[in-house]
């Protein structure tokens, strides 16, 4: 019974290639809906409709466990999906936001008490158009801490640039984007980056954002939740490989993959 990754696109295999490196023996079967990446421009209705379709393949591959390893489909459509979509039973949809809030809040999801003083006074968030509007981020701060501002910057293009190995552009991008949110917040205490596929410029926001700026790594934060997980449900855990899934070109996705991954992966094409 193989872990289920979810993601629009390539991101994922960020999230991947921690959860590989926390659990080295653990099965994963990865599903990038690359035909229709990417996800952050869509509204909230395709979102869901795209993000149930590529689950339901992973369940169909055995998958009773599936991490969506996309911002903007754990921001827009996990909810949902875990309250109105869900089959009753054993299996399981998780997301990738939920360990940054724990992170920053220092409270358990399941936490239900007042919000408390947590000594963050703000929170910059770097993420598609599509995680902003879902205004998730912002509603599970505030649920849990007190006086917290969030102050969101939409990195448009970013994506797309770091798909295509365009560093250079993605370099202007990355640069242009915290400009617009410096000029908002000047000295962000901490800084999450809200898209799976900003890892791989980490350290470009690093040398634009002050030094003083704490920056969230969620790659790390997500396998380690993932590993903490298995030891409280350990049937969900599996010893094997790793199988590459996608709904779009093989040579392209293969191509372009080897630069999240750090190797070459061996792709299956399916439809969703």
């Amino acid at each position: 019974m193989p872990i289920g990754i979810f993601d629009s696109g390539l991101g994922g295999l960020t999230i991947l290639r921690a959860l590989q490196q926390a659990l080295p023996e653990q099965a994963f079967t990865y599903l990038g809906d690359n035909a229709n990446t990417p996800y952050g421009t869509r509204d909230a209705y395709d979102v869901f409709d795209l993000t149930t379709r590529g689950t339901q393949a992973l369940f169909d591959r055995g998958c009773d466990l599936v991490i969506l390893a996309c911002n903007t489909a754990s921001a827009s459509a996990l909810h949902r999906m875990q309250v109105n979509w869900l089959p009753k039973g054993k299996r399981r949809v998780l997301g990738v936001f939920v360990p940054m809030i724990e992170h920053l809040t220092q409270r358990d999801w399941g936490d239900n008490a007042a919000p408390t003083h947590t000594g963050l006074e703000n929170v910059a968030v770097f993420s598609t158009q599509s995680t902003l509007d879902s205004g998730a981020f912002p509603r599970e701060m505030k649920f849990r801490a007190r006086d917290v501002a969030v102050v969101g910057q939409a990195c448009d293009g970013l994506v797309d640039a770091i798909e295509a190995g365009e560093d250079a552009v993605a370099a202007a991008l990355v640069k242009i984007h915290v400009d617009k949110l410096l000029q908002r917040l000047p000295e962000p205490q901490a800084a999450v980056l809200g898209c799976t596929h900003y890892p791989l410029v980490e350290d470009l926001f690093r040398a634009a954002l002050p030094a003083g700026t704490k920056l969230v790594s969620q790659p790390d934060l997500v396998a380690q939740a993932t590993a903490d997980y298995l030891t409280r449900h350990s049937g969900f855990a599996e010893i094997g490989g790793t199988t590459y899934l996608t709904t779009g070109d093989v040579a392209e996705v293969s191509k372009r993959a080897s630069r999240f991954l750090g190797h070459g992966a061996e792709w299956e094409k399916i439809e969703t």
